[in-house]
């Protein structure tokens, strides 16, 4: 891939920071839920911080390439076209699910008589729409919606905190039932959903036009994400409790709808829709773009936003058809998450990274 370096650094700390909050911003988090679920999130940081430079390593040894071009180079072809076959149906599997979640969720909360294909046509075609004007006008919509995202959470904090409702009695004992209960909910889970995803950058760090900031820039993006979200599910926690916190499927939607003040602002819904609604569309997006990328390569296509429109079909079928209602939906992801994930996120780049070694220590070509 040419490096048409058309992405800033700026940009892509806000896309990172969108996509990382994603679903993780509106829905329960790390398996095993308890008071200290945010302490959780700040535990699994590290391990999400080391898979992004990994990738970032990866990058500077082979500058220019996205995972599938140094995979090549690595392992030779015929190994490494199957294996980027895999990341490139990872990339369309998961961007199904974000809109399976976005559908569902939205469904159960405000649209109960809306068609779930009809919600999920109208986000993949706003997809599909922005992918078309490719990457750069994709990134730059994301410093907008950023903006956006961070006023309509810093008004629905303030309205939670004005309102009585946060109870810092439900965030103790902070460690819930002890450490090992902490880094069990960080380990694998929190690590893999939302952290380990950064992997799905690795396609676009190569077009930004300042590579060596790639690597502070996606460490502050992640930790101001960490931020975000333990900060969110901290409030959550406090005024939900944590076992109506670990019951509801949407625990942002239900912690704001408790929200009254003086009988007049209430019913603030909305601004918890519209953050779930912009995480989704810009992780979902930035996934179905690595699926592009990555097929632009193996199939020898010069431009990918040739195939906006069958990346975009693809996962709109393929939400619909994953799974026949919400609760399987989670069982089947969470069996993802445990199992599949990590080799995806870890296994493969640990492996290529080793391989990169010994050939320079060897003197391999």
């Amino acid at each position: 891939m040419l490096n048409k370096s058309v992405i800033s650094p700026n940009q892509l700390l806000a896309m990172i920071i969108l996509f990382e909050f994603g679903t993780a911003l509106v829905i329960p988090i790390g398996g095993q839920t308890n008071q200290g679920i945010w302490l959780s999130i700040w535990a699994a940081l590290p391990g999400g911080l080391l898979i992004y430079l990994m990738f970032d390593y990866l990058l500077r040894q082979y500058p220019n390439m996205i995972p599938s071009e140094y995979m090549a180079v690595l392992l030779g072809r015929y190994l490494a076209w199957p294996i980027s076959l895999l990341y490139m149906l990872h990339f369309l599997y998961i961007a199904s699910r974000n809109l399976r979640e976005a559908g569902d969720l939205l469904i159960a909360s405000s649209y109960d008589q809306t068609p779930t294909l009809v919600i999920h046509l109208a986000m993949i075609v706003a997809a599909v729409y922005v992918l078309q004007k490719g990457v750069e006008v994709f990134f730059r919509l994301a410093q907008i919606y950023l903006i956006i995202m961070i006023c309509a959470g810093g008004l629905g904090n303030l309205v939670i905190l004005f309102s009585g409702q946060i109870d810092p009695a439900n965030l103790q004992p902070i460690t819930g039932e002890g450490w090992r209960t902490v880094l069990g909910a960080a380990y694998p889970f929190i690590l893999m959903f939302p952290f380990a995803e950064i992997a799905a950058f690795s396609t676009v760090l190569p077009r930004l036009n300042q590579v060596r900031m790639a690597r502070k820039t996606g460490i502050l993006a992640m930790v101001l994400s960490a931020v975000g979200l333990s900060l969110t599910h901290a409030v959550e926690m406090s005024v939900l409790g944590s076992d109506l916190y670990s019951r509801s499927t949407f625990p942002l939607f239900t912690t704001i709808g408790l929200v009254e003040i003086a009988d007049f602002l209430q019913r603030l819904d909305a601004l918890v829709l519209l953050t779930l609604i912009i995480g989704v569309f810009f992780k979902m997006s930035m996934y179905i773009y690595s699926a592009m990328a990555t097929a632009a390569y193996l199939f020898r296509i010069e431009d990918e936003r040739r195939l906006a429109y069958s990346a975009g079909i693809t996962v709109l079928f393929m939400s619909i058809l994953m799974a026949p209602n919400f609760l399987e939906h989670k069982e089947e992801g969470r069996t993802h998450l445990t199992l599949v994930l990590p080799i995806y996120m870890v296994v493969i780049p640990a492996l290529l990274i080793l391989l990169h070694l010994l050939r320079r220590r060897f003197g391999f070509k």
